[in-house]
């Protein structure tokens, strides 16, 4: 397996990063599988492990703690911070008090001393950038983390952090961990070419855009709303909805194209991404054995230019056809109050 540095931080990665997101309640409930999963990447050549406290309600960093005892050295350990995690206040976000609570849970839960890469999970515009890139670098100086980076943060938000850490003295975001996939290509509008201005590593997730790209929905195919991503989200996969008429499409012109280069449809949506020269490594998020297998057996495939030519065509740079779960919002376009005068403020004349 290739590997490429992270970013400035001097830390070398595969570029395939193993996502463990489906291991525990989530999707695969079986903690022996998942660390059998866990360990044959780690055999294949993956050193690069991402994870979140939230994955299975912590659940999945047990389950990784496990799966790594013996080779924890050989592994760079990624996590994240943000979303909740059980009832009450000021148990989530990027502020100074969850933030130190939750770093030490997830190294219990580990079974680890260090995390190596420590991810806010999302924006949190409650929080000034500031606080929360001063505890982190606290937390860098402890020695609980070695770098710490963002996850699905829009472009502005990179560029503050970054003029926020240079004009306080603080350490500054070392990564960015986007949405990307053949289907969801807007982050190549703006994150990614700030991402490589201000020298941050990058590792793309869902490349597979929720299983649209991997041959499971294809027009003129039933949908199985009873299972999966589906059934939590119908309106994302339903074909008689014509906001997914052109997803469809596209997958079927894909199909055609991975047939005339007789590779399969998973195999070109994984190695599209590590093609941008932002891009460190490509998260892959098996659930079986047989899913890691299928995404590995890609690995050395190298889209030509005129592959690519082609895939521009189907689905144009800086397009978004299918918008990846859970990206963040700002409230600017979620809350109206953010975009609406009030009423007797809205008219020209008085």
């Amino acid at each position: 397996m290739r590997c490429r540095v992270l970013g400035r931080t001097g830390i070398e990665v595969s570029t395939h990063c193993l996502g463990t997101m489906m291991f525990g309640s989530f999707g695969n409930p079986d903690h022996e599988d998942g660390a059998r999963i866990i360990n044959a990447a780690l055999d294949a050549g993956i050193n690069f492990v991402d994870t979140a406290d939230m994955y299975s309600a912590g659940e999945c960093e047990e389950i990784v703690g496990k799966a790594l005892k013996g080779r924890r050295d050989d592994v760079v350990l990624a996590t994240k911070v943000h979303f909740p995690l059980g009832e009450g206040r000021n148990r989530s976000g990027n502020s100074r008090r969850w933030i130190v609570r939750a770093v030490e849970d997830s190294l219990r839960r580990l079974d680890t001393d260090w995390i190596d890469l420590y991810q806010v999970h999302r924006p949190d515009h409650t929080t000034d950038v500031e606080e929360t890139l001063s505890v982190l670098g606290d937390l860098v100086r402890a020695g609980k983390i070695r770098a710490f980076g963002s996850s699905t943060v829009p472009a502005e938000d990179l560029v503050e952090a970054h003029h926020v850490a240079e004009r306080r003295g603080l350490m500054r975001l070392r990564t960015e961990q986007p949405p990307y996939s053949i289907l969801a290509r807007g982050v190549e509008r703006a994150v990614l070419p700030t991402a490589q201005r201000l020298g941050l590593g990058v590792l793309t997730w869902s490349p597979l855009a929720s299983g649209f790209l991997s041959g499971a929905h294809r027009q003129g195919r039933p949908v199985d709303f009873g299972t999966g991503r589906a059934k939590r989200q119908p309106q994302r996969f339903d074909p008689e909805l014509p906001g997914n008429a052109a997803k469809y499409a596209a997958v079927e012109r894909l199909v055609a194209l991975t047939e005339e280069m007789g590779c399969t449809l998973p195999e070109l949506a994984v190695a599209f991404p590590l093609v941008h020269p932002a891009v460190t490594s490509v998260i892959i998020g098996p659930r079986t054995m047989d899913q890691l297998t299928a995404s590995l057996k890609g690995a050395d495939l190298l889209l030509d230019d005129a592959v690519l030519d082609r895939v521009d065509e189907i689905v144009p740079p800086g397009t978004d056809l299918y918008q990846a779960d859970g990206v963040w919002q700002p409230p600017s376009l979620t809350t109206p109050a953010h975009r609406r005068r009030r009423t007797g403020e809205r008219a020209a004349a008085d």
